[in-house]
């Protein structure tokens, strides 16, 4: 699978922000891409951080796109999930992108909390090519 680094929007990063569960790059436009390290156990705490950092480095206002690029096996807990639509901040749109077959569950999971809201790709290009619409119809 392709990894944010290799893509040709590397160079409208705005910043990257590294945790101990993943690293998040945000780029020109709310779009957010982040990449959880291998076995982490993503939770509403770490969430919160990135959130934070989006909330930093964006303007108020602006719609945040968010891309799990899921190059890594890692885990969320579904109350976690609960609790991040609870306090879903600015959270306009979201995207995971993996193998489908490793996917589905979580996908379905997250289209009821997050309905109409939530895309599945299995190439990172794509699910770029679809934050992009988005961003430049905002913008």
């Amino acid at each position: 699978m392709k990894r944010v680094r290799e893509l040709e929007l590397i160079n409208q990063i705005r910043e990257i922000r590294e945790f101990e569960f993943g690293v998040f790059y945000f780029f020109k436009g709310g779009i957010v891409i982040s990449e959880m390290n291998e076995g982490a156990k993503f939770k509403w705490e770490n969430a919160k951080k990135a959130v934070y950092a989006a909330q930093e480095i964006y303007e108020k206002g602006i719609p945040l796109i968010y891309i799990a690029n899921r190059v890594n096996k890692y885990r969320v807990s579904p109350f976690e999930w609960f609790k991040f639509h609870k306090n879903r901040f600015d959270m306009q749109y979201i995207a995971s992108v993996g193998a489908l077959k490793n996917n589905i569950l979580s996908s379905i999971l997250k289209q009821l909390i997050f309905p109409k809201r939530i895309q599945t790709f299995t190439d990172l290009d794509e699910a770029v090519n679809w934050a992009l619409q988005i961003s430049k119809k905002a913008h």
